[in-house]
Parts: C-alpha cells; sequence; structure tokens
C-alpha cells in the first residue's frame, strides 16, 4: 500500500511540477523566438560562421541550412571518433571502429542517441564532452528550430520567410538549453553524481572480485541527455546506473527534465498565433495521452498474472530495486513518449504487453509531448490531417488557424507520417528475411521479433532506447539502423519546413459558420482518435505477431 501512494505521490507531483511550469516556460519561448535582440555572445557566433542574423530564409534555404548543418556535424562526429586514440582524455581507448562511428554519429546528430557500445570503455572523456554532449545540445535545438519555423508558418501571412536557421539554432541552445543545464547539472551533483575527469579505477566486489569503474563528467552530460531528449549515456546502464541516477528523487528530476519542454512548447505556440486556446488544446491531447500510456504501463507491469509476479506484488525482472516499478514505469512511458531513449529499467524484460505499450509509444509518433521540438510539429502535422479528415466529413474545404489545407498541404502531412512506418516496417522485414540478422537474436518466435521490431522503431522514431536481447554492434544493423535514423529524422523536417512555407505564402481565411473550433474538446478528442487509428491500421499488424501473440499466449 505505501508502495502504491509514493508511486501516486511521485507521478502527481511531476503532473503539478509541469503544470506550473507550463505557462512561464512556455511564454520565457515565445520572448526568445520573437525577440529582435541579439545577446553579445550570439553576435559573436554569427560572425564566426558568416550569417547575417537578421536575414530572413525561404522554406528552401531554412531546409538547405538545417541540412548542411547535420552533414558537417556528422563527418566532424565521425572523424572525431576514429581519431580517439590520438586526441587527450582518451584513457587509453583505441579509435572507435567505422561501423561503430557511423553508427554513433548519425545517431547522435540525428537525437536519437542509440548506441551499440558501451559508453564507459569505448569512448573518452574529451569524445564524450566535446562531440557526443555538444550534439546534445545542438541536435535538440535543430528540433526546436524546425517547430518554430512550422509555428510560423502557420503565424504569417502572404510572405516566403519563416525566419533564420542559424538564429533559431543559437538562441534554442544558449537562452534555452545551456542555462536550464547548467542549474541541472548542478542539482544533479548535489543529488550524488559524480563530475569529474577520473580515468578508470578497479575495485573490489562484495564477492571477491575486481570490477573496473570510469569516472567523467556524468552529471553535465546526464542533464543535457534527459533535458533535449537525447538519451543514450554515460554508462551502458544508463539511467539505471547509480553515477547516472542515484536516488528517486534524482529519477523524478531526470523524468522532470524530459517532459518540461515539450509540455511547454505548446504555450509558445499558442503565443506564436495569437491565441493561447489553441495551445491548450494541443497541450490537452498530449496530456490525454501520456497520462494514458504512463496509467496502462504502470498497471500492466504491477498486475501482471504470473506467480512471481504476484508473489512480490508487481513484475519486478529488469526492474532497478531503488526505484519500483511506478518510478520505472513512468521513466519507461516518458522515455519513449518523448524522442529520449534514456532508462532507468531493462525495457526487454517488461512483460509483453508492457513492453509492447513502450513500442506503441512511439509508433505514435513521439508526440504525447514527443521530443523537444519534434513532438510539437508531430502533433501539428496530426492537427492538420484531423481537420482534413473532419472537412471531407461535412463536405467543406478544411482550415487550421485561417489557413486552408488543399492538396499540397495533406501531400506533404502525408509523406511525413508514412516516412517513419515505411522505415520500420521494410527494415524488420529485411532483419527477419536475412538469416545471418536472425542469428544475432537471443530470443525466437513472437519476442523475438518484438526485439528487432523495437529496434527498427527505435532507430526510425529517433527514440534510441533498446529492446536488447538482439545484438546490433554488427556492420549490418550499424548501418541499417543508421541509415533508419537519418531518414526518419531528415525527410519529416524537409517536409514540414515546405509545409511551413506553403502555410505561410497563404492569405488567411475568415472563420465561418462552416469552420471547425479547433479549441474545443471536441477537436481535442478528435486529435486524439485520429492519432491512435492511424497508429493501429499501421502497425496493429506487427504488434499482433510480436508483443500481442506473446501477451495472450
Amino acid at each position: 500500500m505505501s508502495s502504491t501512494f509514493a508511486g501516486i505521490l511521485f507521478i502527481g507531483t511531476l503532473l503539478a511540477a509541469l503544470v506550473l511550469t507550463h505557462r512561464p516556460l512556455g511564454d520565457y519561448m515565445y520572448r526568445v523566438f520573437t525577440g529582435t535582440r541579439h545577446l553579445a555572445v550570439e553576435r559573436v557566433v554569427y560572425r564566426l560562421i558568416g550569417v547575417r542574423p537578421d536575414a530572413e530564409q525561404r522554406w528552401s534555404v531554412y531546409a538547405r541550412s538545417v541540412l548542411a548543418f547535420s552533414a558537417v556535424s556528422i563527418l566532424f562526429l565521425y572523424g572525431f571518433q576514429r581519431l580517439q586514440d590520438k586526441l587527450f582524455l582518451s584513457l587509453g581507448f583505441p579509435g572507435v571502429p567505422g561501423h561503430v562511428a557511423w553508427n554513433t554519429a548519425v545517431s547522435f546528430v540525428t537525437n536519437t542517441n542509440w548506441q551499440a557500445y558501451s559508453g564507459e570503455s569505448t569512448m573518452g572523456h574529451l569524445v564524450q564532452m566535446a562531440g557526443l554532449a555538444v550534439q546534445n545540445f545542438v541536435s535538440a535545438a535543430v528540433g526546436i528550430a524546425v517547430a518554430v519555423a512550422l509555428v510560423r508558418g502557420f503565424a504569417r501571412k502572404r510572405t516566403e520567410d519563416l525566419g533564420n536557421f542559424w538564429v533559431d539554432l543559437v538562441r534554442g541552445t544558449v537562452r534555452v538549453l545551456l542555462p536550464i543545464a547548467f542549474v541541472g547539472a548542478l542539482v544533479l551533483v548535489a543529488g550524488g553524481l559524480i563530475q569529474n575527469f577520473a580515468g578508470v579505477h578497479e575495485v573490489a566486489t562484495l564477492a571477491g572480485g575486481a570490477q573496473k569503474i570510469t569516472g567523467g563528467p556524468v552529471a553535465s552530460q546526464e542533464i543535457i541527455k534527459e533535458l533535449g531528449n537525447n538519451g543514450g549515456g554515460f554508462y551502458n546502464a544508463n539511467s539505471a546506473h547509480p553515477f547516472e541516477n542515484a536516488t528517486s528523487w534524482t529519477n523524478w528530476v531526470e523524468i522532470f527534465a524530459i517532459l518540461v519542454l515539450p509540455f511547454a512548447l505548446p504555450r509558445t505556440f499558442g503565443r506564436m498565433v495569437g491565441d493561447r486556446r489553441q495551445g491548450y488544446a494541443i497541450a490537452a491531447v498530449m496530456g490525454i495521452l501520456a497520462f494514458a500510456s504512463i496509467a496502462v504501463l504502470t498497471g500492466l507491469e504491477i498486475a501482471h498474472n504470473g506467480t512471481v509476479p504476484q508473489a512480490v506484488g508487481a513484475a519486478m525482472e529488469g526492474k532497478e530495486i531503488r526505484f519500483g516499478v511506478p518510478n520505472s514505469g513512468t521513466f519507461a512511458a516518458a522515455t519513449t513518449l518523448t524522442s529520449t531513449g534514456a532508462v532507468n529499467s531493462f525495457h526487454d524484460s517488461f512483460t509483453a504487453l508492457g513492453g509492447m505499450i513502450t513500442m506503441v509509444n512511439m509508433m505514435l509518433g513521439e508526440v504525447a509531448p514527443g521530443g523537444v521540438g519534434a513532438g510539437l510539429y508531430g502533433m501539428l502535422v496530426l492537427a492538420v490531417i484531423t481537420v482534413f479528415v473532419a472537412g471531407l466529413m461535412v463536405g467543406r474545404t478544411p482550415e487550421y488557424l485561417g489557413k486552408k489545407i488543399g492538396a499540397r498541404e495533406i501531400k506533404l502531412a502525408s509523406m511525413y507520417f508514412l516516412t517513419t512506418p515505411v522505415l520500420v516496417l521494410v527494415g524488420t522485414a529485411l532483419a527477419m528475411g536475412s538469416p545471418t540478422e536472425r542469428a544475432s537474436m537471443l530470443n525466437s518466435g513472437p519476442h523475438g521479433l518484438s526485439e528487432v521490431l523495437y529496434a527498427f522503431t527505435s532507430a526510425s522514431n529517433n527514440n534510441g532506447s533498446a529492446f536488447a536481447g538482439i545484438t546490433v554492434n554488427t556492420p549490418w544493423y550499424d548501418t541499417v539502423l543508421g541509415l533508419c535514423m537519418a531518414f526518419g529524422r531528415f525527410l519529416p523536417i524537409i517536409f514540414v519546413i515546405a509545409l511551413a512555407g506553403s502555410l505561410a505564402r497563404q492569405a488567411p481565411v475568415p472563420a465561418s459558420t462552416g469552420t471547425l473550433p479547433t479549441h474545443r474538446p471536441q477537436f481535442v478528442g478528435m486529435l486524439v482518435g485520429v492519432t491512435i487509428i492511424l497508429v493501429a491500421l499501421t502497425f496493429l499488424p506487427a504488434l499482433a505477431l510480436g508483443p500481442l501473440a506473446e501477451g495472450i499466449s
């Protein structure tokens, strides 16, 4: 009973904190991305990269800027890893193998942070700090910038301009991510996380053996890993490791960091389009889906049938005993509902149906609340599809926020939605159809399929968490999953920016008696329904062969 009460208190205080920060943080980001004044440090950056900060960009230029910045980042991070053994603070580690370096470079630049390696035994401190942690900041800032560009598309009229990507990138990093991460790192250090440049230490275990433990700047990397919805981890055990997540209250802080920016961005959206009610509607959809996920996932892990789970009161396999089921279930839901990918429990050891919920969270498009920026623009694309469906039902040209949703807009929205399912299902089929890749599965039957399906779902949705139980550190998996990450990130971004450009060129359409109100509960319910139905129609056959078949067997 006390454990149940503690779980309710944990989730309740988390919800209260998100509600309290929604307005001030959302309003702050509104001022950040609509202000005209540039900070001194920002002007220095603009001069160094040769950017005119007051020059606006068309959607095609904005998109090219995103792609160019990301391509250079991948090349730099790849080379950084390959030359690791020639850099200081390498801890004596060799250069990272080519296929692993490719996979990791794409992973961190796309905000996926999938890791096919053990961080503490593969990456030195310099690569962790100047390579991986830097991408934790800027890849998250890219997501925010793209979301802001789409919102400008709704807010502006008769223009080709969507803002300046380089300004949005720098402001998101300097004014939003860096200050919060600095304070958060201090909080985590106070909570017991380590922050040093120590090398490898050999310590005696209780069983009389020896274990090698690597120190490092963990707290500073941990906070941006969660705040930027990055994922990954300094240690292979990720956020189940006491150096990354020391106590129950640091676990609370990390979940709060995962959710705080995505839940505040709808407020920024409402302010930018001049109607706060629109922001509340989007936040309500995100909140409904997130609460349902946390409740169902935690309930499945607590009430699972079986002799051992019933004896101990929950399915504790794969759970860190410091956190228990409520804290672990909430973390698992939060990390898969966003594009974070961090874990404090072993998803492969969840119950069959509990593990399915983590997959469904990603298959929703990670829009509840989704990744930093990516969740907002994903939800807005779903809103466009929803008003289009509603328009077909009543025989009226659909409109959203005063903009007509015509053939071009719905084609872009459809291509956005179809990109990830194609990558997930085709990738899973290729892996299951190859005898060599099937041999890397530690499990057969429905659970084995679930492991492969989870891997491609995680990579293609830029999540980064792993179901485990499958050896993915092979040239084939590293290459193919890297391609899924790249296409799963950049194709949707291109479609979103193109949609923003199409919307910005339009003149606003006056509301009439036939206009669907998009700020009322009716629309909130429709958007929730469309989100769930689209996922069900797309992924149900694959889920039926994997976790559903295992769960009912």
